[in-house]
């Protein structure tokens, strides 16, 4: 039976990475891998045909010589394979030659740049003629059994891999279900070639520490595939890895294969341990514990739980924002330094990140006070102050954030040890507390307003009751927001994370839903439990004779109206702030878990601003902040940003007044809120394709409304502050743009100020040209801007802010030989340019002559409406000695440029435009062609300037280059407007004028005239010039233009003095 084949049209000559032909012969019946095991490599077999490795030389016949070779490398000369399963075959192999397995067109198929082996048994018996050609592929078989070869050839066999790849999977039952490891997949697929599967590597920034980074090859790797040294092949390719296998498109993991720990891994946390508790004791503090029954008892049940949700709702919204844009990529350490910088540009990411770090550095001055005055109230209790009220909370707190600040040095891991136990002191706080809800009062507890659950007091306590300077809901509101914050405790971390885009969304959202459990639990409980006011009296029980009694209390046997109607009641949930531990079943748990509470924040705290300012060190958007970014040990840590953090806190701490310091921070915190929701909702507006977060429970409009409110909650809770904050940060913001850091984070504002331009340009198609409106926007034949400094810097000081400015190089040559060089420049000529801050755009081509690739350039430039009507050249200074050639050639580009409706500039400098001899660089041929054709059409040009250079001469030259970057003085601008060519010769002296460093320049305008009429023609012009509102007054007519002895070259100082003498003008 002759071979049966699919036609494809030409896929040969289309597709030059074709690399496998299957051909159906079952005369011969093998389809097994064919095993050479002297070098343990697999050539895979199809029907008899062994298609071994391609190598970048022409096709050659192989070795007459019996056995299996790769190229011409003889690899093996005993064959091992497989009939079927019941009739192995071991035997010599010879090479396919002529008409023995070499099938007419076969290797024409594959390519002249393809050198192809193929094995077949020594004696295959009768083959049939095989109808392969360029245009037609053979029908693959079904491979049988895939495990009768030990070995498969893969491009890690190639490379030199000693481990082999699994065992191929392949599913009898249903033959089209192929894994990557299926034998047959690798033949239809993988197999002889260097193009990769997809992984991770090849799009991942970074690898493991000492290993190089794969990547995918080039396309010139893949036009040469292989190339031989010696006796080895090598890939082009592949940054292989030492005793590593490549893998089939599996992403690795980044701690290694081998699945051991390796000693010197940094310390990683889950998203529980990292993100969630974290969140969960920074949310918690002493607010929690001394403010809230308060809360409750001034706003009611209802209204509390209000304040509660709307807080919530602020940093939901902010943790669905911080999830979207922690899932948009790989986050670093950093947190929401990181998160903000990354997506809004350093400008706004910088100032945030600075004020953030400052607040969370002034942040553990705040929790370690709030534990200072704890401590203070216990020794105060037992009458053991240490000196007095004030000062014990400073000896106190600098103690305890020493302590602190050790703990921190210890590593992340002790760090971390101590926030869960933290976490179970305060569990235990709040389980203590329940229960001590549901035990029945004892007579002290009722006396302080305590008598377990009672609806009536749970109903009464449902309404406010305002009392007190703060009694109003935005004055509760400003003293319970502050708990709600500290959601950015797990992000601040991102960097000691081990997966942070799953661990902060998850961890964040839980924390700030089961705080808020909390919070709603504890308000409607302590709500249900206790009246508002009690007299702590034992003594004031309802008798008979007692009189009047007013209020619930008075149901249970208790009479409180005589404190109630003086407003003497020292207990009770509004007038005792320590509610919570006199209910709670054990109340030294309560205390316990009030210094849980503030020392896991004033922690969390510490930590969060060491890590954030240790980020903002490293991207050196700030002048002398770079010393404190250094990180220690395996961890990185930031010990020199934790000693300054540390010096901050004790700097606050010793103003030991926690009011004076809770109100900048809560504005600082909301300030970085509205910034993250103003991240989120602008990279989603801005619809770029590279926002693509993983987490999609976000909403743009929600993550607007999140800032906004974050702003306004900011100026409800202390005006002042929040006019600090905002202060602050446009001062920050203005020094960044000022100082423009060399930093590319694709961030927002970069697409945003995309999507801005491509509106912009295609919305100025509807716009119609009107002679008001026009712009002179230049296509300047620079060749390398470095070159003709001083062409781009006068052509950029008119367009500059005003319109359009191209500098065009044509490089000269073949397009292969000139191609690798066009994509080396590009990036520096437009560096160069911004940074010599020229306001233009660079844009080069390849042709085979100067004059072609300016047509291109001239048909080619700009955009839509913006496009350039201007072409500019430099003056060819040596036109007199150049080849007739290049001169045809300039002045056919005039003429071009007339052609395409461009109007022309000419500018000539004494000493020349081109000052590539002052930086010892190459000739650009632009302006200055070889003078020999065949140079000039084979694209070579003279490296340097032959002959002495005189330095006096560069000297002068490298001056003239800078001639237009500064101030031009009290000079004058002379206009010869000798013909009506437009006005593009008056037009461009008025925008040069309007510039400041032209300024002061004096503008003269020179026309021709009669010598009988100069005062009528004079008049006339100045006449002209008015109606153009050009301001040009001083007109001079300049007579016998074409008399022998006049000369546009003299000066026309001299020109006048000599017509004065003959008395021809006064």
């Amino acid at each position: 039976m002759g071979p049966q084949v699919i036609r494809v049209p030409h896929l040969g000559s289309l597709i030059g990475s074709l690399r496998v032909l299957l051909l159906h012969t079952p005369s011969w019946g093998l389809a097994a891998d064919v095993c050479c095991p002297q070098t343990q490599k697999s050539l895979s077999r199809t029907q008899g045909l062994c298609v071994p490795p391609f190598s970048a030389e022409p096709a050659q016949a192989p070795s007459p010589r019996p056995g299996c070779y790769l190229g011409d490398q003889l690899v093996s000369r005993t064959l091992v394979g497989t009939c079927s399963a019941s009739h192995p075959i071991q035997g010599p192999c010879s090479p396919a030659v002529g008409g023995l397995g070499r099938p007419p067109g076969l290797l024409p198929a594959l390519g002249p740049a393809y050198k192809t082996t193929l094995c077949v048994p020594t004696d295959p018996g009768p083959l049939p003629t095989p109808r392969a050609t360029m245009a037609e592929l053979p029908v693959s078989e079904t491979p049988r059994d895939p495990a009768l070869c030990s070995g498969r050839f893969t491009i890690s066999t190639l490379l030199g891999g000693d481990e082999p790849p699994p065992p191929a999977a392949y599913d009898n039952s249903h033959p089209s279900h192929l894994t990557h490891g299926s034998t047959f997949y690798m033949r239809t697929f993988g197999y002889n070639t260097i193009d990769v599967v997809p992984a991770y590597e090849h799009y991942a920034n970074s690898t493991l520490p000492g290993e190089p980074r794969k990547v995918r090859p080039t396309l010139a790797d893949l036009h040469s595939f292989l190339k031989q040294e010696g006796s080895h092949l090598h890939a082009l390719a592949f940054d292989s890895r030492p005793n590593r296998e490549m893998t089939d498109g599996l992403v690795e993991d980044e701690t290694g294969t081998n699945g051991e720990k390796n000693p010197e891994e940094p310390v990683r946390f889950g998203w529980v341990k990292g993100v969630m508790i974290r969140c969960m004791l920074n949310i918690w503090g002493v607010i929690l514990y001394l403010r809230l029954p308060w809360i409750t008892a001034q706003a009611g049940i209802v209204l509390t739980w209000i304040i509660i949700l709307l807080s919530v709702m602020v940093t939901s919204i902010t943790g669905l924002s911080i999830s979207a844009i922690s899932t948009n990529g790989k986050v670093k350490s950093g947190g929401t330094y990181f998160l903000i910088s990354r997506s809004l540009g350093p400008e706004l990411g910088g100032s945030i990140g600075l004020i953030f770090a400052f607040a969370n550095a002034v942040g553990v001055a705040m929790h370690t006070v709030g534990f200072a005055e704890t401590v203070r109230d216990l020794l105060q209790e037992y009458g053991s102050p240490i000196v007095d009220p004030t000062n014990d909370i400073r000896i106190i707190g600098v103690v305890t954030v020493t302590v602190l600040l050790a703990i921190s040095l210890a590593g992340m891991e002790w760090e971390s040890k101590a926030q869960v136990l933290f976490f179970l002191v305060i569990m235990v706080s709040f389980a203590n507390y329940l229960v001590g809800t549901l035990i029945p009062p004892s007579e002290d507890k009722a006396s302080k307003g305590f008598f377990s659950y009672r609806g009536d007091i749970f109903v009464q306590n449902l309404v406010p009751d305002w009392r007190g300077m703060d009694g109003s809901f935005f004055g509760m509101f400003s003293i319970f927001f502050p708990s709600a914050t500290g959601i950015l405790a797990g992000a601040n971390i991102s960097g000691d994370l081990k997966d942070p885009a799953v661990a902060i969304p998850k961890g964040t959202l839980m924390a700030i839903f089961w705080t808020t459990v909390s919070y709603l639990a504890i308000s409607a409980t302590i709500g249900a439990c206790v009246v508002r006011d009690a007299s702590g009296v034992l003594n004031d029980t309802v008798t008979p004779g007692s009189g009047a009694c007013e209020g619930l209390a008075c149901g249970y046997g208790w009479n409180f109206t005589e404190c109630t109607q003086h407003h003497s009641c020292r207990y009770g949930l509004i007038n005792y702030y320590q509610t919570m531990s006199m209910v709670s079943g054990f109340a030294p748990l309560i205390t316990a878990g009030i210094f849980g509470a503030t020392l896991s924040s004033a922690l969390a705290c510490l930590v969060s601003a060491a890590k954030v300012f240790q980020c903002l060190c490293l991207d050196q958007l700030y002048p002398l902040i770079g010393f404190f970014g250094k990180g220690y040990g395996k961890n990185k840590e930031p010990v020199r940003s934790y000693l300054l953090a540390y010096a901050i806190a004790v700097a606050f701490i010793i103003i030991a007044e926690l009011n004076t310091i809770a109100p900048i921070i809560s504005n600082f915190f909301l300030c970085s809120y509205a910034l993250i929701n103003f991240s989120c909702f602008h990279a989603s507006i801005t619809n770029s394709p590279g926002w693509r977060p993983s987490f999609r429970y976000y909403s743009k409009w929600a993550a607007l409304f999140g800032a906004v409110i974050s702003v306004v909650i900011m100026f409800l809770l202390t005006w002042w502050a929040a006019l600090i904050a905002i202060g602050v940060v446009l001062f920050l913001l203005l020094y960044v743009i000022y100082k423009k850091p060399e930093v590319n984070w694709g961030s927002s504002v970069q697409a945003g100020s995309y999507n801005l331009a491509l509106s912009y340009s295609v919305g100025l198609n509807e716009v119609e040209d009107h002679i008001k409106n026009y712009r002179p926007q230049c296509l300047v034949l620079t060749g390398p801007p470095n070159f003709r400094p001083a062409l781009v810097d006068f052509v950029g000081t008119f367009t500059r802010n005003l319109s359009l400015m191209i500098c065009g190089h044509v490089l000269i040559g073949p397009r292969k030989q000139r191609m690798p060089e066009l994509q080396l420049i590009a990036n520096g000529h437009t560096r160069w340019l911004n940074k010599r801050k020229i306001k233009a755009f660079y844009s080069d081509v390849i042709a085979e002559d100067l004059r072609s690739g300016v047509q291109i350039l001239m048909q080619a430039a700009g955009i839509g409406r913006m496009k350039p009507n201007i072409l500019v050249v430099g003056f060819k200074k040596n036109w007199q000695s150049a080849h007739p050639a290049t001169v045809e050639d300039y002045i056919g580009i005039l003429h071009d440029a007339f052609d395409f409706n461009y109007g022309v500039c000419v500018m000539r400098m004494r000493e020349g435009l081109n000052i590539s001899k002052v930086m010892q660089a190459h000739i650009n041929p632009v302006f200055d062609p070889a003078e020999d054709g065949k140079e000039a059409s084979t694209g070579r040009v003279r490296s340097s300037v032959s002959g002495t250079l005189d330095p006096e001469a560069l000297v002068r030259e490298e001056q003239a280059s800078t001639i237009f970057q500064s101030e031009q003085g009290k000079k004058t601008i002379d206009i010869y407007w000798l013909f009506d060519d437009g006005g593009l010769t008056l037009l461009i002296p008025y925008l040069l004028g309007r510039k400041k460093r032209w300024s002061k320049c004096k503008i003269r305008v020179f026309v021709g005239g009669q010598i009988n009429r100069m005062d009528q023609e004079r008049k006339a012009i100045i006449s002209l010039l008015s109606k153009f509102r050009l301001g040009f007054h001083e007109v001079h007519v300049l007579p016998d233009l074409f008399s022998p002895d006049f000369s546009l070259i003299s000066p026309i100082t001299w020109r006048a003095k000599e017509i004065k003498k003959k008395g021809v003008i006064s």
